[in-house]
């Protein structure tokens, strides 16, 4: 089940057609993600723009014909090269001496589970964040798991803070912006006796100073799981039977950074090299072919 829908909170910029790139879609562009650029600059910024644009109408046209299963659109990162964006926004890292949780063990028989599972529409999933120009991935999956399981126990959703664990969990190798450690991250929660509210602890979308309040602490971890690498019958199993789980992916593709909708189903995807962090939080099925729901930041 290699297939992903994914929820991005990107504000697409009018429909892609195939009429001629106008300086008045490039000024509406700038405007609608706030991009100020010197001349020089800004020259640069609107050929990798209009590169982009052709791209995205060229798959487009293709996905039109059925030679695709998802759309792609401009959105705030469509005037930088493929290169800046993998490097700003992926920012999964993997440990050379892992802290891996209790490995997973199925309690429940995959043909018990129901045949599509949706946790967002359940309350488990707070709302699509944005990462910006930060490679905090990682740890807006570890936060968008916890918050399912502290809504699966209290059936109360508290968004808590992203931030927090940027700024507070170095010790462990994590490095905010510069990128995180799944595992790592939840031994630092666990350890750490909780992560604070969103509402407390507000995200920044930069490094700064851990400012961590024990008066405002959203939720605690107990504890952890690890799902064998690649094995997404038990990916299944957990998600249909437990809530959200934070996963890592093949962020590099530059199809990746340029999907809008519908079911993303990437050839060159690859299931070893890893580098960006999402959560899935459902699955279902279409014309017999699976896949996955995902919260993307």
């Amino acid at each position: 089940m290699q297939l992903i829908i994914f929820t991005v909170l990107l504000c697409w910029i009018c429909q892609v057609t195939s009429k001629p790139t106008t300086d008045t879609e490039w000024q509406l562009f700038k405007q609608q993600y706030t991009k100020n650029y010197n001349p020089i600059e800004d020259k640069y910024r609107r050929i990798i723009w209009e590169e982009n644009k052709i791209y995205a109408e060229k798959h487009n046209a293709e996905a039109a014909a059925g030679l695709h299963t998802y759309t792609m659109g401009l959105n705030s990162y469509s005037d930088m090269k493929h290169e800046e964006f993998v490097k700003t926004m992926t920012g999964l890292k993997i440990s050379a001496n892992p802290t891996p949780g209790k490995p997973f063990v199925p309690t429940v028989e995959a043909g018990r589970l129901p045949d599509t599972m949706n946790w967002t529409a359940l309350g488990y999933v707070t709302e699509v964040g944005n990462q910006g120009q930060c490679g905090s991935c990682w740890a807006f999956s570890v936060i968008g798991a916890l918050e399912g399981q502290w809504f699966r126990a209290h059936q109360k959703l508290v968004p808590l803070s992203v931030q927090d664990l940027m700024d507070c969990s170095t010790s462990v190798g994590n490095q905010g912006c510069e990128g995180g450690l799944i595992d790592k991250s939840y031994e630092f929660i666990r350890k750490h006796h909780g992560i604070d509210t969103w509402k407390s602890y507000p995200y920044v979308g930069k490094n700064e100073k851990c400012r961590f309040n024990n008066a405002t602490i959203g939720a605690t971890c107990r504890g952890y799981t690890d799902i064998k690498k690649g094995n997404e019958d038990d990916l299944y199993v957990a998600v249909g039977s437990i809530g959200p789980v934070a996963v890592a992916i093949d962020g590099n593709q530059a199809s990746f950074g340029m999907y809008k909708s519908g079911v993303y189903d990437e050839p060159q995807c690859s299931s070893t090299i890893l580098s960006h962090t999402l959560l899935v939080t459902g699955y279902g099925n279409i014309q017999r072919k699976q896949y996955w729901l995902a919260k993307n930041r």
